[in-house]
């Protein structure tokens, strides 16, 4: 499996920003679509965004629109979350992970699944652990 490798959580308090980071060697990370999902204790998988190849972002949960914003550097082999203004229901562990597909995209069917795991993506990282409390 191929290694994904997060950082930057941590204790924030709310209305705080932390920026998670996603590091991506060992396999063609500008050739796969690319998701953050965090798992909230006690809650399902969720996909937080999805972004494309060509960094656009076709998908930010509702939850965390205007906020959160995920971007990628081709060149580094890295993916980002930038997230503002953050609650306490933001917490949990934060996964990057890769998309099964080189060049295509599962997403389609992914958005659709119930439950969400992580086995559903191609690979997945340790996560970071993010805890939003005053």
């Amino acid at each position: 499996q191929v290694q994904l490798v997060e950082s930057g959580g941590g204790l924030v308090q709310p209305g705080g920003s932390l920026r998670l980071s996603c590091a991506a060697p060992g396999f063609d990370f500008s050739t796969h679509w690319m998701y953050w999902v965090r798992q909230a204790p006690g809650k399902e998988l969720e996909c937080v965004s999805t972004i494309r190849i060509n960094g656009n972002t076709v998908y930010i949960h509702d939850s965390v629109k205007g906020r959160f914003t995920a971007s990628r550097d081709n060149a580094e082999n890295k993916l980002y979350l930038q997230m503002n203004s953050l609650k306490s229901e933001d917490t949990g562990i934060y996964y990057c992970a890769k998309d099964r597909l080189q060049y295509g995209t599962t997403w389609f069917d992914l958005r659709k699944r119930s439950p969400l795991t992580l086995a559903d993506f191609g690979s997945w990282g340790q996560g970071t652990h993010v805890t939003v409390s005053s």
